[in-house]
């Protein structure tokens, strides 16, 4: 593994556990060359998936992307950092069992708004709006809405 500070190929593990969800190994390193430590993951990945966008473009798929606008959305919620692996650990997970080389954007995103939707309305929605890319104050409506119907809730 090379070094992120050096550059050099030359590190050692000096401790390796699984994540909370049990996904991935974390591992310290240390830098044989400069003394200065950092983290690793491993993860399985059973084959490289590719993410056919709405323009019909075809790009490979990112976990880091998808922690990433997860991250986003949950910025600044009482959710804990360890749930947006968690989360992208799921939607992974159900991507791999769909057995397809590419996936379509659009089942992503339905993914990520189902996990978001149990975690977190207020993340929900912000996903939701990004991705259904509302265009006026109507369809933050809507959504919350829907929310609140599938909660039970009258919204007011």
């Amino acid at each position: 593994m090379r070094c992120p500070y050096c550059g050099s190929l030359d590190t050692q593990v000096k401790d390796s556990r699984p994540t909370e969800d049990e996904t991935a190994i974390r591992r310290r390193r240390v830098c044989t060359n400069c003394d200065r430590r950092f983290t690793t993951f491993e993860r399985v990945q059973l084959r490289e998936l590719v993410v056919v966008k709405s323009s019909g473009r075809r790009v490979p798929f990112e976990r880091e992307k998808l922690e990433r606008s997860i991250e986003i959305a949950l910025r600044k919620r009482p959710v804990e950092a360890e749930q947006i692996g968690e989360i992208a650990s799921k939607v992974v997970r159900r991507l791999e069992g769909l057995n397809e080389p590419e996936v379509p954007s659009s089942v992503i995103g339905e993914y990520v708004m189902e996990e978001l939707k149990v975690v977190d309305d207020v993340a929900y929605v912000r996903f939701a709006s990004v991705y259904r890319n509302f265009r006026e104050a109507r369809d933050f409506e809507v959504a919350i809405a829907e929310l609140a119907n599938e909660n039970n809730i009258t919204p007011q």
